[in-house]
């Protein structure tokens, strides 16, 4: 069963002669339960892809579907409420807020869309992504790899359909981003989450079911299991493909 799927999406950015295509006729369907993710070189188009599987973005042409959800049906307010609700979003910078402790960063978007916290489903999350002896403190009290985790944690709060990740170990060392992608990885296989997740690291890659690669705004193949090695590869004759 599809959980997030792109119909021939086209955006265009600006006008006339200066009109920038970011997206070309994308079409791309991920299953319930894969994790797949994004590469390509600067300017392939990722973000945008990104932004418009997020519903961030507005195609200047083609669908972008959650389950059987047409974004592009949707208002600012239903937009902004299928995203709180149905998404998560993971992000290099984390973007936790430093006031507030692991808890209440944890439980933020359900305060902001009114909803109580589920003690089980928190006390489960917390467990999943290994932080429980960390909920009483602050991101500043906290290592890079740990507000990573809480990061995931609140992503997850919500049960949403799909995660979204944006260089999630961009910030990271590599032992650190090892433990995150591991998780990651972790949640697909045992829980069903459908991941998708943007990066330019091969190894970032490798943790995935499988790799689209984007060029120029156009899908430029996909690589299914994936090592190190081989999107490494693929990356470097991109154009051959």
């Amino acid at each position: 069963m599809r959980a997030l799927g792109l119909e021939a999406v086209r955006k265009v950015y600006g006008r006339g002669g200066g009109a920038v295509t970011a997206l070309d006729g994308v079409t791309v369907g991920l299953e319930k339960g894969s994790f797949t993710a994004v590469m390509g070189p600067s300017g392939s188009g990722k973000s945008t892809f990104l932004h418009c599987a997020a519903g961030l973005d507005k195609p200047t042409s083609g669908r972008v579907l959650l389950g059987d959800t047409d974004l592009g049906g949707l208002n600012e307010n239903a937009l902004t409420a299928l995203r709180r609700d149905r998404i998560g979003f993971i992000f290099q910078a984390y973007n936790l807020v430093p006031s507030l402790d692991v808890v209440r960063n944890i439980t933020l978007p359900l305060r902001l869309a009114g909803r109580e916290a589920d003690p089980g489903w928190l006390r489960e999350v917390a467990t999943r992504v290994g932080i429980t002896d960390r909920l009483g403190h602050r991101p500043a009290e906290l290592s890079g790899g740990q507000q990573q985790r809480v990061a995931i944690a609140r992503a997850l709060v919500t049960r949403p359909e799909v995660l979204l990740a944006d260089e999630p170990t961009g910030a990271l060392d590599t032992r650190t981003g090892k433990q995150v992608l591991e998780l990651l990885r972790g949640l697909v296989d045992t829980t069903g989450q459908t991941v998708l997740m943007v990066t330019h690291d091969p190894v970032a890659a490798s943790y995935a079911h499988s790799v689209l690669f984007l060029a120029d705004g156009r899908l430029a193949g996909s690589l299914v299991s994936p090592t190190p090695e081989k999107v490494a590869d693929r990356m470097t004759h991109l154009g051959e493909w």
